[in-house]
C-alpha cells in the first residue's frame, strides 16, 4: 500500500518534532511555584536574568543564582557556573517572562538542552500572578 508523500512527510516531521523533545528533561515551562520546588530539590538551578536595579528594588528568589542576561559575558559567565556543562537542567526567571523566553530561545540555539522558563516572572502576568504576588520566599538583594 503507498501513502500519499504529504503523509510521509508529515510522520518523519512528528518523529523528528519528538526526538527534539525528548532531549530535554524538563518541560518548556515552569510555574513559579514549580520552578522553587525543583530549586529546592536540587533538580534545576533557578537563574535570575534581570539587571541588579530589578534585584535590588524587589529582593530576589531565594535560593536563585544571580546572572543578569546584559552583561556582555553572560553565555561564558553561564558556561562556567554549570561547568561547561550544557546539560545541566536551568530555569530562567525575569519580571514578567518575555526576557525569560528570548534567553531560553537564545541557550537552546547555543546547545543548551534542559533549559525552562518561568514565564509568570517575578511580578506576574496573564499567565500567572509571579512569584512575589504568591508568596514565594525572596531575600533582599546585598551587591
Amino acid at each position: 500500500m503507498r501513502r500519499p508523500l504529504a503523509f510521509v512527510l508529515i510522520i518523519i516531521s512528528l518523529s523528528w518534532l519528538g526526538n527534539a523533545f525528548a532531549e530535554q528533561a524538563l518541560p518548556p515551562i515552569l510555574s513559579t511555584p514549580q520552578a522553587q520546588e525543583m530549586m529546592a530539590s536540587g533538580k534545576i538551578t533557578l537563574l535570575d536574568i534581570r539587571q541588579p536595579s530589578e534585584w535590588q528594588h524587589t529582593g530576589v528568589a531565594k535560593g536563585a543564582v544571580l546572572l543578569t542576561m546584559h552583561r556582555r559575558d553572560f553565555l561564558e559567565a553561564l558556561l562556567e557556573l554549570v561547568g561547561n556543562d550544557k546539560t545541566k537542567p536551568i530555569a530562567l526567571i525575569c519580571a514578567t517572562g518575555g526576557r525569560s523566553a528570548m534567553a531560553r530561545k537564545f541557550l537552546i540555539e547555543q546547545g543548551f538542552k534542559d533549559v525552562a522558563d518561568v514565564n509568570e516572572g517575578m511580578l506576574g502576568n496573564n499567565l500567572g500572578p509571579g512569584w512575589l504576588r504568591r508568596g514565594q520566599p525572596v531575600k533582599a538583594y546585598a551587591p
